[in-house]
């Protein structure tokens, strides 16, 4: 079963195909949830898998690993837009920002394919530190597009970064800025 918390449910839709009521040994079955973005949102749906295996009830609870970035889709801009953006969002909350000991080695190759990966662009040779990373995404909701700004400063000497996150909803900039600084 997929259920989702009262935190959830005016933020996400779920369509979930009912399981095989079976599974024979050694086989596998999917089990297929479709879901849609409401609004932003900052926990994970709970999947519980219950089976009955030799006539012993079991019960395994997970989450379902999506995140608000699943909805995010990598923007492309030049410096000019990227600056214009940023002095934009300067309303108290928009900006979370965290100065951090890295949790993982500072390799450049690294932190630009999770940058990548976690849905952002990454925008080069906007920032006037080569060593910098810039990027901007926009998470697309039901309700509502949310631009998203970043930039990570890492200092190789002290092992550390500073992370800025600008977006227009301050939930989701202390959620990006949380999530972020325990991958990097």
């Amino acid at each position: 079963t997929v259920t989702l918390s009262p935190e959830l449910t005016p933020a996400l839709q779920l369509q979930v195909k009912d399981p095989d009521s079976q599974v024979e040994a050694g086989a596998q079955r999917q089990q297929m949830v479709n879901i849609e973005c409401l609004t932003d949102f900052t926990s994970q749906p709970d999947l519980n898998v219950n089976f009955t295996c030799n006539g012993r009830p079991h019960k395994i609870p997970l989450k379902i690993p999506v995140a608000v970035n699943k909805f995010m889709e990598p923007t492309e801009m030049n410096g000019d837009a990227f600056f214009a953006r940023w002095k934009n969002l300067n309303i108290p909350g928009q900006e979370a920002q965290k100065i951090y000991k890295a949790v993982y080695p500072m390799d450049p190759t690294q932190v630009k394919t999770k940058l990548i990966g976690y849905g952002f662009s990454l925008l080069e040779g906007i920032d006037p530190n080569p060593s910098n990373y810039v990027c901007a995404g926009i998470i697309h909701t039901k309700t509502i597009q949310i631009g998203c700004l970043l930039r990570l400063e890492p200092n190789q000497s002290a092992n550390m970064y500073r992370l800025t996150v600008r977006t227009s909803k301050d939930t989701v900039s202390q959620h990006i800025c949380y999530v972020l600084s325990e991958q990097l």
